[in-house]
């Protein structure tokens, strides 16, 4: 069975050829003085456009970002300033190494090529994290002192109180405990020496070495010894203690004598 072909094959399509009319001389003079007017306005435009609405520069410039990590702030600006770029200033974060106000993070990146007049975020170090001074209170001395060094912190002066508390376990700090300080910071310890159940002997008269004796059959120390030049004393014997005799003291308390002095 055949079709009858309405269309002529393929190979035989021909496009079909247009001709412009040709315009006499004058009009064709008038549209290319049209046409000539029309890209001066187009390009006026663009020039107005580009300069003046949205300014920019015909030739953009590129700078590379300094490197300022590890640099003082004011440096750091000074440097990027040079470089014909800004700053922007994100504040300070703890850093366990860098000094106060050094630059630790910069964005964009240095060796960066950026457009002039770009903004640098600088981030400085506000030094290291403030460490809490640990509660010891209660606990053995040794073990306080352990606790304190294990926070990165440095036991400083022990000062030993009465109180009723048993010998030897930390009472307080100095400064109290939840205070947050820089890492190493000296912390002061109070620590107790029992209550004042011992009554200080009266050891007025004697010699340093019979006192001695007395104050450890006590339960005491002898502290401290002071000679003084003295009239109506007999040289080498004590003329004054303290604390005072009868005074209620802690096991272990010091108490300090003052010896009389030959006058020669």
């Amino acid at each position: 069975m055949q079709f009858r072909r309405r269309m002529p094959p393929l190979r035989e399509w021909r496009l079909p050829r247009w001709r412009l009319p040709r315009l006499p001389d004058i009009e064709r003079d008038q549209t290319l003085r049209w046409a000539f007017w029309l890209a001066i306005a187009g390009l006026t435009g663009y020039l107005i456009a580009a300069l003046l609405v949205f300014p920019a520069p015909l030739i953009p410039h590129h700078q590379v970002v300094p490197r300022v990590l590890g640099l003082p702030l004011a440096e750091a600006r000074r440097d990027i300033a040079a470089a014909r770029l800004g700053t922007i200033d994100n504040g300070s974060e703890p850093h366990y190494s860098a000094p106060i106000g050094t630059v630790i993070w910069q964005d964009p990146p240095p060796g960066l090529e950026a457009p002039a007049n770009l903004r640098v975020a600088l981030v400085v170090s506000a030094g290291p994290p403030r460490v809490p001074v640990p509660d010891v209170a209660g606990l053995d001395v040794e073990l306080a002192r352990r606790l304190i060094a294990a926070a990165g912190l440095t036991v400083g002066q022990v000062e030993a109180v009465q109180a009723a508390v048993p010998t030897g376990l930390a009472m307080m700090t100095r400064p109290p405990a939840a205070t947050a300080v820089a890492p190493g910071t000296r912390v002061g310890l109070v620590v107790s020496r029992g209550a004042p159940t011992i009554s200080v002997p009266d050891i007025m008269g004697l010699s340093p070495v019979d006192a001695r004796v007395r104050l450890e059959q006590a339960g005491l120390e002898l502290g401290g010894v002071t000679r003084r030049r003295t009239s109506g004393a007999t040289p080498g014997t004590i003329i004054a203690q303290r604390p005072a005799a009868a005074t209620l003291a802690a096991p272990g308390t010091m108490v300090d004598i003052i010896v009389a002095r030959s006058q020669q």
